[in-house]
């Protein structure tokens, strides 16, 4: 693998995860108030799991759910989920289950991730903390259209398109890529990964431990999963928080669009820190310099490619980058070398401290990504709609814009949405706290507004004065931390929208 492979790789794999970057119900329940259903039977995780969770233990179990609730007394998939109990009966409330983000993402390993991260001990004592591979995902049903790191589908964030005719060109390469996906859906469980079956296997893992209710805490595309089952499921929904909401149930094409507008509000606080430094990395002195900088680099590597990297790589890069503050650094470095020409001191990010992915992981997780997206609601098939939004875009968010406003696989998706997306439900208990920060590159602040205004009186907002992609525990703000835990463990809810201002 060449080098300009290994960095795309690795912008693939800062872009794959934690997105929204990242889901009205036609029947009923499908039977997830079962009383005669099915109970988990608790034993040791799988290793990988074990070792990533350590020196936290993890018990591991599966439960079995419809792979189309349309048939639930078809074929069944077995989902597996974690569980990190609570020591304290006396403090136990019920369970807290976690959604990561993606769509795409893991769970098994979070409920020990914000353990060992330092999530208070009254929560862990308050709940049974339930982690799981949601429907598609690693140990659960896992769906895989065959993409490699090496191939011309390698991230989620479609290329940044420099005229029209990188997006008709683009558009080629995804009506393959949709093709292909529906070749390799052998036991079909591809055209049934949505957000309202897996709002659906909520529940039904709720039956199977024996909950009346549940509590839930998701992160970016998890704030879609949390709110459709919020909606779907009210009066089983106990405590609800949604961290880095992407604005709905589902992820769409004006979300997918609005990446832009977060890296347009977050790049300042990387240009103001870069600029303090500029005597370390040489990235200009003022941010407007760094911004300048942006730009000069990626059009020439748009001209002219070095060994391997070309504009849409560093567009990626920083993209990914940030993410985080404690990112800023890596990212400094690397546009040093590319402003250098000194590929070879181009160091191959980890992704935001993640282990590494296997080509396997990266190829189930932008599946999944695209299975949910665009199963979901269907998106525009016209490729001239693409061409539009790309000019407006590409001067709207100059950044960012005509990338996540390009051509994407779910233009040509083969299966159309079985359902409409789930409708927001405003009519039941006051029990969903939003948490957001103001500068956020895949879930800007406007995400929280929108589901704040669906939700109505139903729910809190909690706006942060922090940059960077997810708050409670991921975060460092005191307000916000005691505020979602207080929520948690008390169930105390801001009696109306707060600020928190930088801790």
């Amino acid at each position: 693998m060449t080098r300009g492979r290994g960095i795309r790789r690795s912008a693939a794999l800062a872009v794959a995860l934690g997105l929204g970057l990242s889901g009205s119900l036609v029947a009923g329940p499908a039977g997830a108030e079962d009383k005669e259903g099915p109970t988990v039977r608790w034993g040791a995780c799988p290793e990988d799991v074990a070792a990533e969770a350590a020196p936290v233990v993890l018990e591991c179990g599966t439960v079995p759910v419809p792979k189309d609730y349309a048939d639930p007394g078809g074929d069944r998939i077995e989902l597996m989920i974690s569980r990190l109990a609570s020591t304290d009966p006396g403090k136990r409330r019920g369970t807290l289950m976690l959604n990561p983000g993606g769509p795409g993402g893991s769970g098994l390993s979070q409920p020990a991730f914000l353990a060992n991260r330092g999530i208070p001990s009254e929560v862990l004592d308050t709940y049974d903390v339930i982690g799981m591979d949601t429907r598609g995902i690693g140990r659960s049903a896992p769906v895989a259209c065959g993409f490699t790191p090496e191939g011309p589908y390698f991230a989620n964030i479609p290329p940044y398109a420099v005229d029209d005719a990188a997006v008709s060109a683009r558009a080629k390469v995804v009506k393959e890529v949709a093709e292909q996906c529906a070749r390799r859906d052998k036991d079909g469980v591809l055209r049934h990964l949505t957000t309202a079956n897996t709002a659906r296997d909520l529940d039904r893992i709720r039956a199977a431990l024996g909950e009346e209710r549940t509590s839930f805490l998701g992160y970016s595309y998890g704030t879609a999963l949390g709110a459709a089952y919020a909606s779907m499921f009210p009066e089983r929904s106990d405590r609800i928080v949604l961290d880095s909401n992407i604005g709905d149930t589902h992820l769409d094409r004006d979300g997918m669009r609005r990446y832009a507008l977060g890296v347009e509000q977050t790049f300042p606080d990387f240009a103001r820190w870069a600029a303090a430094r500029h005597d370390s990395y040489g990235l200009g002195r003022t941010p407007a310099e760094v911004r300048r900088t942006y730009f000069t680099l990626a059009e020439r590597l748009d001209e002219k490619p070095v060994d391997g990297f070309d504009g849409n790589v560093l567009r990626q890069l920083t993209f990914g980058y940030l993410f985080k503050e404690v990112q800023y650094a890596k990212l400094a470095q690397q546009w040093q070398a590319l402003k250098s020409g000194d590929t070879e001191a181009v160091r191959a990010p980890d992704a935001g401290g993640r282990a590494a992915d296997t080509p396997q992981s990266l190829d189930n997780q932008l599946s999944v990504f695209l299975a949910v997206s665009c199963n979901d609601i269907a998106w525009p098939a016209s490729v001239d709609t693409y061409r539009k939004g790309v000019a407006e875009d590409r001067a709207r968010y100059p950044m960012f814009g005509a990338a996540t406003a390009n051509i994407t696989p779910c233009a040509y998706w083969p299966y159309p949405p079985a359902e409409k997306p789930v409708a927001i439900d405003d009519e039941g208990p006051r029990n969903i706290l939003l948490v957001q920060n103001l500068r956020d590159v895949p879930t800007p602040h406007v995400g929280g507004k929108l589901l704040r205004k669906k939700f109505a009186d139903r729910s809190r907002l909690v706006s942060v004065d922090d940059s960077g992609h997810g708050v409670y525990v991921y975060g460092d703000n005191p307000c916000a931390l005691n505020t979602t835990t207080q929520y948690l463990v008390d169930g105390k809810m801001p009696g109306k929208d707060t600020f928190c201002r930088a801790g």
